[in-house]
């Protein structure tokens, strides 16, 4: 199961919620239009500039003719780094299969986590409600069996929206829709299934892939998956590993603290082992809490030095879970190691020793 959090209306909201003053006025952000004769484009707007016809990607001089009384700003991206980096972090803290895929959107793997839609739902309504308590924004949430159907969903209810696709609707929620909902189908490629004849998603489900293969190369093909649902690419960040963790959900909630010191024992121990595989020193020992009404704490510990030494992990986790002894029941505990090194083959290793 898969979510895609897409925030609503990124910059001009961020700008909102640092200035409440322009809450309920149509905000532009983008080059300055100059009285109507300025140059440049819209990055985003507001729900309420939209509303005037101003949309991302026009021309700020028709925007400002559109709506001369707009509150027009300038990109801030140090602002929007900023409040993007929080919101990351804090999706991060619900699932370790999180992809960041732009400033303002992440997919997230919550099959592990999550037992039902109706589960779903409560994570994602937590996460909309911490996000807004966090940073001030909205987002909007797609759920669903793969990347490309949330992503889809996630736009279907917007703003502040929460879409759910279970597989067994997948085609009725799909078929109806414009092809140009499908991510990667543009204005040219749509035009050029619309003198195809294909105009909506159902459409180009049910279209020979072969003539869409002789018009479109390889891209036909992925086409006509994503139009039957098919999407089988995984939730992962690429480049360089920045942590490694394991988490356990139970099946059912509980606050039996020995047996959630013998859980992080053998969460500790996958840690461990995928930490020698990859060869990797660690500084920082994480550990993740979520209660039972999904709430969601990390803690972190860091030690003096880089480490490789599982009784290190398994001491420090354990004393990082103390705070919540006695506490709310736990419905998923996990533990993760931080501040990475890459082990030189030539380097002693502190397990050497022992």
């Amino acid at each position: 199961m898969i979510f895609h959090i897409d925030m609503d209306s990124f910059y001009s909201s961020v700008e909102v919620a640092a200035d409440p003053k322009l809450k309920g006025l149509p905000v532009v952000v983008g080059s300055d239009p100059l009285q109507g004769v300025g140059r440049g484009v819209v990055s985003t707007c507001s729900y309420e500039a939209r509303e005037f016809g101003i949309k991302s990607a026009m021309a700020i001089s028709k925007a400002y003719h559109l709506c001369p009384e707009a509150v027009y700003l300038r990109v801030n991206m140090p602002l929007y780094k900023k409040v993007s980096n929080s919101i990351m972090e804090l999706l991060r803290n619900y699932s370790s299969k999180f992809q960041q895929v732009s400033v303002d959107e992440a997919y997230l793997d919550v099959s592990y986590i999550v037992s039902g839609f109706d589960e779903a739902k409560k994570l994602a309504m937590q996460i909309k409600k911490d996000v807004f308590q966090k940073e001030g924004i909205t987002c909007s949430v797609g759920i669903g069996p793969n990347k490309s159907i949330a992503k889809i969903a996630s736009d279907f209810q917007k703003p502040d929206g929460l879409t759910i696709v279970s597989p067994e609707n997948v085609r009725s929620f799909l078929y109806p829709l414009d092809v140009s909902r499908i991510s990667g189908i543009g204005k040219k490629t749509s035009v050029m299934l619309g003198q195809m004849g294909i105009r909506t998603i159902g459409e180009l489900a049910i279209h020979n892939v072969q003539d869409l293969r002789e018009k479109f190369g390889k891209f036909g093909l992925v086409m006509h998956q994503l139009a039957n649902g098919v999407d089988g690419r995984k939730v992962q960040e690429s480049g360089e590993i920045k942590s490694i963790s394991k988490e356990d959900t139970f099946d059912k909630d509980t606050s039996d603290m020995e047996y959630l010191e013998s859980v992080v024992d053998t969460l500790s121990e996958h840690v461990h082992t995928s930490l020698s595989k990859k060869k990797y020193l660690f500084k920082t020992v994480t550990i993740k809490v979520r209660l039972e009404d999904f709430t969601t704490y990390t803690r972190a510990k860091t030690l003096a030095a880089h480490s490789d030494d599982l009784v290190t992990i398994r001491k420090t986790a354990k004393g990082l879970l103390q705070e919540f002894n006695g506490k709310n029941k736990l419905r998923l505990l996990g533990v993760g190691v931080t501040k990475l090194d890459k082990l030189d083959e030539r380097q002693t290793r502190l397990s050497d020793f022992f």
